[in-house]
């Protein structure tokens, strides 16, 4: 995978920086020299990276050993142990068709995204594969599911589950979310649970999410977003709490970073709180028929 040395001059462009910082931090927002950007700025995009690899890598061997997300580093309930992450917000048929125990996101992706038979489906930073395997099987059987994730353990992890589950129209890629290993315009839906809150340059992965979509696709996902009046400490408590490294994007940033990459009908909505200053989201977008 190439390097975003290139992308960091991209993520700092101006129409960027108005999506993902507050205006008191525009001076600070982005350093090309150091591939920091938004509002993870002071924090290197390849640290980040390093920092969600490993934890995930530790998570895939607690979900290995113990058969789900319950033993892994990553926290599955809020303070008051309520359920806000992971499995338990499966419904009983998507725990017929996947290993959803193992799941870490923050919603379910694939009940919002409208899938149907013979579409391609690509879900960003897939992690154990849950939401890969329910796909495939809707979109069966002239349909594919990509899953695409950085941490071997994961992909290795995924992979055992799909051969496990007899799911042969599943595929797992290994890369970055900020730099899809697709063509242009070759999936029709795009999915993620609770993954780019995690990435360093969140702009950069829905430019390249719309990249990958067909005229007509659908962009569906779960999310973490950030109530406007997030300060600095409690981000570092949501970085405590749910992993959320690089810190969680408001919704009016989700929305300016979705028509800034040439999305439409766009859709933002909180499903449920997952900290005292932060919640779950449904945010959905389509890419046009014709460039705008």
């Amino acid at each position: 995978m190439a390097e975003l040395g290139q992308s960091a001059s991209r993520c700092c462009a101006p129409d960027v920086q108005a999506a993902c910082c507050e205006p008191a931090e525009k001076q600070d927002c982005c350093s090309p020299e150091n591939e920091t950007c938004g509002c993870s700025a002071g924090i290197a995009v390849p640290e980040v990276r390093e920092h969600v690899r490993a934890r995930y890598a530790a998570a895939a061997g607690a979900i290995a050993e113990q058969g789900g997300g319950e033993g892994s580093d990553v926290s599955l309930t809020d303070r008051d142990g309520a359920a806000v992450f992971g499995g338990a917000l499966y419904g009983e048929a998507e725990r017929e068709q996947a290993p959803v125990a193992a799941s870490l996101g923050c919603g379910v992706p694939t009940a919002l995204a409208n899938l149907a038979e013979g579409e391609i489906v690509l879900d960003l930073g897939s992690g154990a594969g849950a939401d890969v395997l329910i796909s495939a099987r809707r979109v069966a059987p002239s349909g594919r599911a990509i899953g695409l994730d950085m941490t071997d353990e994961m992909l290795e992890l995924a992979r055992r589950n799909a051969r496990q589950a007899g799911v042969a129209n599943a595929e797992f890629v290994k890369g970055y979310i900020e730099r899809i290993p697709l063509p242009d315009a070759s999936v029709d839906v795009v999915i993620s649970n609770c993954v780019l809150n995690l990435s360093g340059d969140k702009a950069e992965v829905i430019r390249e999410a719309a990249r990958v979509l067909k005229p007509g696709g659908r962009f569906a996902i779960s999310d973490v977003i950030a109530d406007p009046d997030m300060d600095d400490a409690t981000r570092a408590d949501m970085r405590q709490w749910t992993g959320c490294i690089a810190g969680a994007l408001t919704a009016e940033q989700f929305e300016q970073a979705l028509s800034a990459a040439g999305l439409t009908d766009i859709e933002v909505r909180e499903t449920h709180r997952v900290h005292k200053h932060a919640g779950a989201a449904i945010i959905r977008a389509t890419k046009p028929v014709w460039p705008r």
